[in-house]
């Protein structure tokens, strides 16, 4: 790949981590237990780190890094908040729309993934992609635990 081709790559990422920062920072204020507003505005903490460190990588090939959230993305939120206002904002709805902008994060990774990417950036997209996991999975724990009461 050229460094044109791995910048698109590190730019939709960007875009994807800003997505979930945003995402993130939403679930916190609508979710009503402290504990969860605590963990989501620290996984919004992180999924910003993580776009900055993106966006230097794009700096370091000498690309222009993406800065702002991706179209999807913001569809996506003003779907959910659009049916919160229908449906109101249980915890275990919230957890629902967390987990489904996780499943879009995943595939988004694996995708950059399947790139031929240089290996140091290779090796952060998948360090990240493991925080990426790490995220959905807690999030569906959280959503199995909501459901269950």
């Amino acid at each position: 790949m050229d460094n044109k081709d791995v910048v698109s790559v590190l730019n939709d990422l960007i875009e994807t981590s800003k997505d979930g920062e945003k995402g993130f920072r939403e679930c916190a204020e609508d979710i009503k237990s402290v504990q969860l507003k605590t963990l989501f505005n620290q996984r919004a903490q992180e999924c910003a780190a993580a776009a900055s460190e993106l966006q230097q990588l794009v700096r370091n090939l000498g690309g222009d890094p993406e800065t702002s959230t991706s179209v999807a993305g913001d569809m996506h939120r003003r779907w959910i908040d659009l049916k919160s206002m229908i449906t109101g904002k249980d915890d275990e709805a919230i957890l629902n729309e967390c987990e489904r902008g996780e499943d879009v994060a995943l595939k988004s990774y694996k995708k950059a993934l399947e790139k031929d990417l240089p290996a140091s950036v290779r090796m952060v997209v998948e360090k990240q992609l493991q925080g990426v996991q790490r995220n959905h999975d807690q999030v569906k724990s959280l959503r199995n635990m909501a459901r269950a009461s």
